[in-house]
């Protein structure tokens, strides 16, 4: 197995909360992505070896979520609201603005590696849409203008 000893150390302690080793997946997911980046084929088949289960059974999970990285993906990640609340206050617009600023293509990451956009299916901010998320931070109520200047102020 491949997880890294601090990783297997933390699984262990937060198994312990659980009735099954298995209940912790979504939790270690997370954690295996906050530590490498994203979730390659090996870090998920490493995962389902220590939770006992399938590979497959993981990569369900992972691949079912949008909030789990499948490819490697730049430093920063723009995750773009285009349900239909965002879509009709602007939203394709919103991912034309972030792509222009970020060098990125939509799906993509900038050639400077700097940034991944992407797009996701709803975001729960219907109120104040269009919306984006960067790097796990909601910015609401945008205009293309003001989502330029959110990302172009990332270091």
């Amino acid at each position: 197995m491949a997880l890294e000893a601090n990783l297997v150390a933390e699984f262990d302690q937060l198994a312990k909360n659980y009735p099954e080793k298995r209940a912790i997946m979504m939790l270690a997911l997370h954690r295996l992505q906050d530590v490498r980046g994203w979730l390659s084929p090996e870090a998920l088949e490493d995962l389902a070896a220590y939770l006992g289960m399938e590979p497959v059974e993981v990569f369900g999970v992972a691949s079912f979520y949008p909030m789990y990285r499948l490819r490697p993906c730049g430093q920063h990640v723009v995750s773009i609201c285009h349900n239909i609340s965002c879509d009709l206050r602007g939203a394709q617009d919103i991912v034309a603005a972030v792509c222009e600023a970020t060098g990125a293509p939509l799906h993509g990451t900038s050639p400077d590696g700097k940034f991944t956009v992407t797009t996701v299916e709803c975001a729960g901010a219907c109120a104040n849409a269009p919306m984006f998320d960067l790097d796990g931070v909601y910015h609401e109520d945008l205009t293309p203008e003001k989502a330029k200047q959110i990302v172009r102020s990332v270091k």
